[in-house]
């Protein structure tokens, strides 16, 4: 079993507190297997909100079950229930944490932020974000400024 911490970083301009817009989130990841180390060719999706039975153990459940299609290991995954998603507020582009998940048998390796993602303007304006492009332009009518998030990045690493 490993940890994995997924960090991103962005340019935020004229906003703070980026985030999934809701706990029914839907992340998109590539995923590797530990066994015999291929990569899965398409991103695969998790949602905190659903759970999946592991098969052969007594009530373990798990938010992502993969069979490796290369070797047929069964693995698993975990959102870190402890571990709340937190909101991106770095500074300069800096990696900043979003989740943490509980691997067995897989790791992943990217991060697609598609889905509709959350933010605040300089004034308390409420913003609802899609990063399909990895990146977003608006406008800020209480603040009278432009708003935006681009240069989006993510990194996976070995949680402490």
């Amino acid at each position: 079993m490993v940890r994995l911490l997924l960090s991103i970083k962005a340019e935020l301009e004229n906003i703070t507190d980026l985030e999934p817009a809701s706990d029914d989130f839907d992340f998109f990841f590539k995923v590797k297997c530990n066994s015999c180390h291929e990569d899965h060719p398409k991103f695969v999706s998790l949602n905190r909100r659903e759970s999946f039975d592991l098969p052969g153990s007594k009530g373990n459940t798990a938010n992502f079950v993969w069979r490796c299609g290369y070797c047929k290991r069964e693995s698993s995954a975990k959102f870190e229930e402890s571990y709340p998603f937190k909101a991106y507020n770095a500074e300069n582009g800096q990696f900043g944490p979003l989740l943490q998940i509980e691997c067995r048998g897989l790791e992943f390796t990217d991060f697609d932020p598609r889905g509709t993602w959350k933010c605040k303007g300089l004034k308390g304006t409420p913003f609802e974000v899609e990063l399909e492009d990895k990146e977003w332009n608006d406008y800020d009518e209480k603040a009278a400024l432009p708003v935006g998030v681009s240069d989006f990045g993510s990194q996976w690493t070995k949680a402490h």
